[in-house]
C-alpha cells in the first residue's frame, strides 16, 4: 500500500473547486438557454482511490469534486469493500456518495459462479442499491486441458449465474482481457466471448466491452469482432491505449482516432461509462496524492466527455 502526506479535507475540496467550474458553468449554460441535453454519466473504477483515499467519505468528495456521476466499486477480496463486508460496507458508500448527490452506479466483482464466496449476498447488496451491472471475476486458460472442455465448464456455470441473476433483477457483465503475464484469460478473445455468451438472455449475461484490450488482441480487426458480440454489449470501459499494449493517459493513445464513440452514438449507447485509471499518473519517484489523482481525474472526464461531444 502507497503512505501519502494527507492535506485538510478543507484545503482539497477548496483547490478542486477549480477543477469542475468550467463543466459546471457548460451545464448551467445548457439549462439556461432551455437545451435538452442528455448528459453522459461517468463512472470511475475506484480501485484507483485504495492506498490513496482513506475512507468512503473522501472517496464521494474527489469522485464529486472531479465532475464523476459516481463509482464502479471493486467489492472482491483485496477490494474497496470485502465481499464478507458488502451488507455493512456498500450502503455505507452509498450514503456517503449520495452526500455529493453520487452512486455506486456499477460493481466489480471476483463472482466467477454461484459458489463463490459470498455471491448472491454481494449481489442482494447491489440490487437494493439500484446497481444494475455487476463484473465476473476472471477465470485463466489451463494449457493441460482441452479448450472446449474449459468453455463447456464455463458456460455451465454461467448458466447457473443467469438462473440468479434472473431471480435477483441484476445483470453481469463479462469483461474481454488481454493476456497478462504468462496468463490468458477465459473470454479474453472476441470470439472465445462470443461462444460463450451468444445463447444467454444479454440481461442476465451481458458483456463489459473494453476497446484497450480488443486492440492488444485483435489490432485492427477490432471493430468486425465487436460485431459479434455487439448483442449482448451492456457497459464500456475506458482506458486509451497505444500498441503494441500501453495503457496511457487519455488522449495520448488510439481511442481519438478508433471511431469508437461515434459507433457508441448510433447504438444510442446511455449507460454509464467505467473510467480505469491504468497508467502512471504521478511522475517516477513521486508518492501518489489526492491533488494528483484528482488532476487525473478530471483530464480523463474532459477528455472522454470531448470524444463523446465529438462523435
Amino acid at each position: 500500500m502507497i503512505h501519502t502526506k494527507d492535506i485538510t479535507r478543507r484545503t482539497f475540496l477548496r483547490n478542486s473547486t477549480l477543477a469542475v467550474s468550467s463543466f459546471a458553468i457548460t451545464k448551467f449554460s445548457a439549462d439556461l438557454y432551455g437545451q435538452n441535453i442528455s448528459e453522459p454519466k461517468f463512472a470511475i473504477f475506484s480501485k484507483v482511490y485504495q492506498g490513496i483515499i482513506k475512507d468512503f467519505e473522501e472517496a464521494a468528495e474527489i469522485t464529486a469534486a472531479a465532475g464523476l456521476d459516481g463509482v464502479d466499486c471493486p467489492v472482491r477480496k483485496g477490494g474497496e469493500i470485502e465481499p464478507a463486508q458488502v451488507s455493512e460496507g456498500l450502503p455505507r458508500y452509498a450514503r456517503a456518495l449520495a452526500k455529493h448527490n453520487k452512486k455506486v452506479l456499477l460493481l466489480t466483482s471476483d463472482i466467477i459462479s454461484v459458489e463463490s464466496p459470498y455471491a448472491e449476498t454481494v449481489l442482494n447488496a447491489a440490487k437494493k442499491l439500484g446497481v444494475k451491472y455487476y463484473r465476473l471475476g476472471m477465470d485463466y486458460h489451463n494449457s493441460k486441458e482441452p479448450l472446449q472442455k474449459q468453455l463447456d465448464r464455463k458456460k455451465e456455470e454461467l448458466k447457473a449465474l443467469a438462473k440468479l441473476n434472473r431471480k435477483i433483477g441484476i445483470t453481469a457483465i463479462f469483461q474481454n482481457h488481454s493476456p497478462a503475464g504468462n496468463r490468458t484469460y477465459i473470454g479474453g478473445n472476441l470470439d472465445e466471448l462470443h461462444q460463450l455468451v451468444k445463447d444467454f438472455d444479454a440481461d442476465e449475461i451481458g458483456v463489459a466491452f473494453d476497446l484497450a484490450h480488443a486492440i492488444i488482441v485483435h489490432g485492427d480487426e477490432w471493430r468486425q469482432k465487436f460485431d459479434l458480440i455487439k448483442s449482448h454489449f451492456k457497459i464500456a470501459y475506458i482506458k486509451d491505449v497505444k500498441r503494441p499494449r500501453s495503457l496511457v493517459p487519455f488522449g495520448e493513445g488510439e481511442f481519438n482516432k478508433s471511431g469508437y464513440f461515434t459507433l457508441l452514438k448510433k447504438m444510442n449507447y446511455n449507460e454509464p461509462y467505467s473510467i480505469h485509471i491504468e497508467y502512471e499518473f504521478v511522475e517516477k519517484g513521486k508518492q501518489k496524492s489526492k491533488e494528483a489523482l484528482l488532476k487525473a481525474m478530471v483530464q480523463c472526464r474532459t477528455v472522454l466527455k470531448k470524444w463523446i461531444e465529438e462523435a
